[in-house]
């Protein structure tokens, strides 16, 4: 009996997210592969967990599949992968530039892809993939078209791929956020206004913590999900589903 710890990677293991996924997963005895570009951030994480670690920039989709290529060899099996990486613009189209709308598409969805096409080539034995998307990719949100269309695009493509690789027992999920308190989204969590504004719609009160995130991943990465695949998990306080009663103010 194999008793040696599952091995995932994790692309974009510094961000909020990926940062608690990888302790998550170390807590359950498993070995994460720290994989992001700041070298120096992953060296304190990696030192913190004792966790392998390479300097990867998922954007580059010869980077990833060395990164796949040289954890299976080093590392054994690989179990499951996780693309963390991503990137948050809040800005209507007609201001959005050309810049900025490329960087969403490679910053969400080009990583994403890269992570599958890594794993079909370097999982023979099957595993979980996951992916990230968003609540804005679901629900029409003013000021989100950029990410949004980057965000459904991943939607799309863990949903192809999972029926592309179901046979080689590839399971493939994605996870789809509300607004999650991280350094990425600092912006609109420090302002009171866009803050209440961001509590209002999430019907269960409060805004998302990266272990909310951390802990949904980590379910579709193990064994009890193990009849999941093609699936999108909102983890987004109801924000995609539900519309709670208007309270109206008490009458004097």
């Amino acid at each position: 009996m194999d008793n040696h710890p599952p091995t995932f990677i994790v692309l974009g293991a510094t961000g909020g997210i990926g940062s608690e996924l990888c302790r998550h997963l170390t807590r359950d005895g498993a070995t994460p592969v720290l994989a992001a570009r700041d070298e120096g951030r992953l060296k304190e994480l990696a030192g913190e967990l004792d966790a392998p670690y390479r300097a990867v920039d998922a954007t580059d989709g010869g980077a990833v599949n060395d990164l796949f290529s040289t954890t299976a060899r080093e590392n054994g099996p690989i179990a499951g992968a996780v693309n963390c990486v991503g990137s948050f613009l809040l800005k209507p189209a007609h201001m959005t530039s050309d810049e900025e709308f490329s960087r969403q598409i490679s910053q969400n969805l080009t990583t994403a892809f890269n992570t599958v096409r890594a794993a079909a080539k370097h999982m023979p034995d099957g595993g979980s993939v996951v992916l990230l998307s968003s609540v804005a990719a679901r629900v029409g949100l003013a000021n989100h078209e950029a990410i949004a269309a980057a965000k459904a695009g991943v939607a799309g493509l863990a949903l192809s791929a999972a029926a592309s690789y179901v046979g080689r027992g590839l399971r493939f999920n994605v996870v789809s956020p509300g607004l999650v308190q991280t350094q990425m989204t600092e912006n609109v969590t420090r302002s009171e206004t866009a803050r209440k504004a961001s509590l209002d719609l999430h019907p269960l009160g409060r805004l998302g913590e990266p272990e909310d995130i951390a802990g949904a991943i980590a379910f579709l990465l193990g064994s009890e999900s193990s009849w999941i695949t093609g699936q999108i998990l909102g983890v987004d306080g109801g924000l995609s589903t539900l519309r709670p009663p208007v309270r109206r103010p008490a009458k004097g």
